[in-house]
């Protein structure tokens, strides 16, 4: 089960308290206690596992560790370990109930969540020509504190879209290092799966059906990710009885979703042509052309349509990189 939201508390360390302590050497005079440590700090850093919030289906709370206390004869103490707690990229951290929010929106990003506390200054710090044996040492300070909501946004630069079944997942495996589980049966994928290919996230959106919109299927929970996509990937199956049909599903319930999901650009493919015979393809590709819909047939298999859509991919790099 995919985790998209979650409430969790995060405590940054305290630092450790300045010591009050004297010079134990023979022969020598004056304070000597060290002051305390600073207490860890919690961080957030983006990573493309689209299921990392599970982590927080059970554990609802972060501590980094204290600072140390200060020791006698100058010894400070040690700084709390901080903690990297990793997220999905696209997840927006909102603290309450100061409302500030911030968004993961890139791969080994990392965000200060809570600071960790300052240690408090020994009284070797407070030495002075007029004050030599100073009995003044500080606490340490608090760390930050904050209750989190996370919600998972996914960010993607390709979003791969159609209905179950017609090869998102197979074609994520080929292009990037995914492994995603494949089958030949509806809904093999339950949750989003995300994959690098060079600068670029691709993403593999599950199995869309007709009132996903209004929670059939896979429902909603889903379609709210495309909306962060820059590019689709409509993927038609060659083995569909009516191609044209099964496009404009997808379209109806990503327009249903959000209107501005119909402005976003497009590449529609039909997918598994080594599955259909020639004449087969050429038909569809025929009958989605006369409904308007541009359509390139592609097999995972052929090595060809794997380097035309690599070059398709290239050019959305270019575009992206481009100032």
């Amino acid at each position: 089960m995919l985790i998209d939201e979650a409430k969790i508390e995060v405590s940054a360390g305290n630092g450790g308290n300045g010591a009050i302590a004297f010079n134990k050497n023979m022969m020598s005079l004056g304070p000597a206690g060290g002051s305390g440590g600073r207490g860890g700090a919690v961080y957030f850093e983006g990573i493309p596992d689209i299921a990392a919030l599970n982590q927080f289906r059970f554990k609802k709370t972060i501590e980094a560790e204290n600072g140390a206390d200060g020791r006698g004869q100058f010894r400070d103490g040690h700084d709390g370990r901080d903690i990297v707690v990793k997220v999905p990229v696209g997840t927006v951290i909102k603290k309450t109930p100061s409302g500030e929010t911030l968004e993961i929106t890139k791969i080994g990003e990392r965000l200060l969540i809570a600071r960790g506390g300052h240690g408090g200054k020994g009284n070797f710090l407070f030495r002075s020509p007029t004050r030599t044996s100073p009995k003044i040492a500080l606490p340490g300070v608090e760390g930050e504190k904050f209750s989190l909501d996370l919600e998972l946004k996914m960010i993607a630069d390709v979003g791969f879209v159609g209905l179950p079944n017609a090869g998102k997942s197979s074609l994520l495996n080929e292009l990037t290092r995914a492994s995603v589980k494949v089958g030949n049966y509806a809904f093999t994928t339950l949750e989003p799966n995300l994959g690098t290919y060079y600068d670029l996230i691709l993403s593999d959106i599950p199995g869309l059906i007709e009132g996903a919109s209004s929670g059939k299927g896979l429902g909603a929970k889903f379609l709210r990710h495309i909306e962060r996509t820059r590019t689709l990937f409509h993927l038609i199956s060659a083995e569909s009885k009516d191609p044209v049909s099964d496009y404009k599903i997808i379209r109806k319930e990503l327009i249903a979703h959000s209107g501005g999901l119909a402005e976003k650009k497009e590449r529609v493919f039909i997918s598994k042509k080594d599955m259909s015979t020639k004449e087969q393809v050429d038909k569809i590709i025929s009958d989605l052309k006369a409904a308007g819909i541009e359509a390139l047939p592609i097999s995972i298999h052929d090595i060809d349509s794997i380097e035309m859509i690599r070059k398709i991919l290239n050019g959305i790099i270019e575009d992206k990189t481009v100032q």
